[in-house]
């Protein structure tokens, strides 16, 4: 019985379709030179969230990969790309009534929800600029009406 099992998994992995090899973006491209600037190629070897792909995912050859991992860490230095990207989905779980900048929301729509204005939400704030800084010169509250608290 133990023959039976391995002459039938041999069949299988003898059924499958080899692996087919990636062909490298620059060699398609005819790029004998990798540049730093090239802002629009190196992207396409980074991943959504700015990692460097990795060879078997390019079929970049191990000089190739080097070269663009080099380029890479250059523009990043030179702020032309990213060093990782701001993730925007939100992680299962905590608390769904707040948004992402902390304030509340409506369960129903997702839309902040208004809340009445208080008296230290308005103030007006008098500044000079100096030598050593800014510096705060006055600083008054304002009287809000029931009408401007509202559009706020």
């Amino acid at each position: 019985m133990a023959r039976e099992r391995r002459n039938s998994k041999s069949a299988a992995a003898d059924r499958r379709r080899p692996q087919k090899k990636k062909v490298s973006i620059l060699n398609t491209e005819q790029v004998e030179w990798i540049d730093y600037k090239d802002v629009n190629l190196l992207r396409r070897f980074m991943s959504e969230r700015a990692k460097i792909r990795a060879r078997r995912v390019t079929g970049n050859s191990t000089q190739q990969q080097r070269e663009v991992a080099k380029a890479i860490r250059l523009a990043r230095e030179m702020a032309l790309l990213p060093y990782s990207v701001r993730q925007v989905t939100q992680r299962k779980g905590g608390r769904r009534d707040r948004g992402d900048r902390g304030e509340l929301r409506d369960e129903n729509t997702g839309r902040p929800t208004p809340r009445e204005p208080v008296e230290s939400d308005y103030v007006e704030v008098d500044v000079e600029a100096t030598a050593d800084g800014i510096e705060v010169t006055e600083v008054t509250e304002v009287e809000v009406s029931e009408s401007e608290g509202a559009e706020a």
